[in-house]
C-alpha cells in the first residue's frame, strides 16, 4: 500500500518490516548473542572489548581474562599493564583497559558488585553506550532493546526501515515498527544477516531470504549461484553440518568442544 505521492504507507511499512523480521526469525532461530558470556558481568565486559573488533576475537580473549578476574571486584583492582597484556588482541587495549578498570570501581563502589539492570544506570559506566547497554539488558536481564550496531544500521537502511545514520534515531524508527517484546530478538536476526548474507559491500542478494520485500534488492549479486558463494559462516559452502547442528539447537559451546570453528 503506498501513499497518494508513491510512497509506502506507514501501515504497509510496518506489515512489511514485519514480515521480513519473521522470515529472519525462520531463517536464524537459532540467533544469539555471539559474544560468549556466563552472566551480566561477563557480557558487559565483553561487549566493551568488542569495539572496532570481532565477536571471535573476544571470544578467544576472554576466557583469560575471566579466568584471571571473573567478577568486578577482581577487575578493579587488576594491574593496568597486566589487564592491557591479557586483552591486547582485542586492539585499543589502553583505552579499554582503562574503561574496564573505572566501570569495574563504578560497580563495586556504587552497585556493590553487581551489574545494573536500567538503561539509566547503565549508560553512565566508563565506555558504555546504548549499544552495549541495550546488549546486557537483552541478553543478561530479558530487558528488550535494539542493538544498533554497523550491521543493524546498514540494513535497517536498505530495509527502508529508516534513513538515519544517527543510531539513537534508528533505534526509535525502527523500534517504532516492531511490538516492544521482538526487540532483541529482531537485533539477533538483523545483525546474523548481516553477517551471513547482506555484507557492506557485496550482499549476496541472490541468496537472501527476504529478496522480494527488500527495496534495495541489486545492490549485490544478483545470481543464485554466485550469491551463494558469498554467505558466511554457517550459511557458507561446505559448512552444511555445522548448520544443521545449530539448528537442532546445540550451543557455541557445544560446538567449539565438537571441533567447529564457529567463525567466517
Amino acid at each position: 500500500m503506498k501513499t497518494g505521492d508513491g510512497r509506502e504507507s506507514p501501515v504497509a511499512l510496518k506489515r512489511r518490516a514485519r514480515k521480513i523480521n519473521r522470515i529472519l526469525g525462520e531463517t536464524y532461530p537459532y540467533a544469539v548473542a555471539e559474544l560468549d558470556f556466563r552472566n551480566a558481568f561477563e557480557l558487559l565486559v565483553a561487549t566493551v572489548l568488542s569495539a572496532q573488533t570481532t565477536d571471535v576475537r573476544v571470544n578467544l580473549t576472554t576466557p583469560a581474562l575471566f579466568a584471571r578476574f571473573p567478577d568486578p571486584r577482581s577487575l578493579a583492582e587488576a594491574e593496568v599493564e597486566e589487564l592491557q597484556d591479557i586483552i591486547r588482541p582485542t586492539g585499543f587495549f589502553r583505552a579499554k583497559a582503562n574503561s574496564l578498570l573505572a566501570l569495574s570501581n563504578r560497580l563495586v563502589d556504587e552497585y556493590d558488585g553487581d551489574v545494573p539492570g536500567r538503561l539509566e544506570d547503565l549508560v553512565t559506566l566508563p565506555g558504555v553506550g546504548r549499544k552495549t547497554a541495550n546488549v546486557v539488558l537483552g541478553n543478561a536481564f530479558g530487558i528488550p532493546g535494539i542493538t544498533v550496531d554497523t550491521h543493524f544500521g546498514r540494513l535497517s537502511r536498505r530495509f527502508g526501515w529508516t534513513a538515519a545514520d544517527d543510531p539513537i534515531k534508528v533505534e526509535a524508527e525502527v523500534g517504532a515498527l516492531f511490538e516492544t517484546k521482538d526487540w532483541t530478538r529482531l537485533s539477533h536476526h538483523v545483525v546474523f544477516h548481516g553477517r551471513r548474507v547482506c555484507h557492506a559491500k557485496k550482499p549476496a542478494c541472490g541468496a537472501c531470504p527476504v529478496a522480494a520485500l527488500c527495496p534495495s534488492y541489486g545492490e549485490g549479486e544478483v545470481d543464485p549461484a554466485k550469491a551463494a558463494k558469498l554467505l558466511k559462516y554457517e550459511l557458507a559452502p561446505g559448512r552444511e553440518e555445522l548448520l544443521e547442528r545449530m539448528r537442532n539447537g546445540e550451543t557455541r559451546a557445544e560446538l567449539l568442544r565438537a571441533g567447529h570453528a564457529l567463525g567466517a
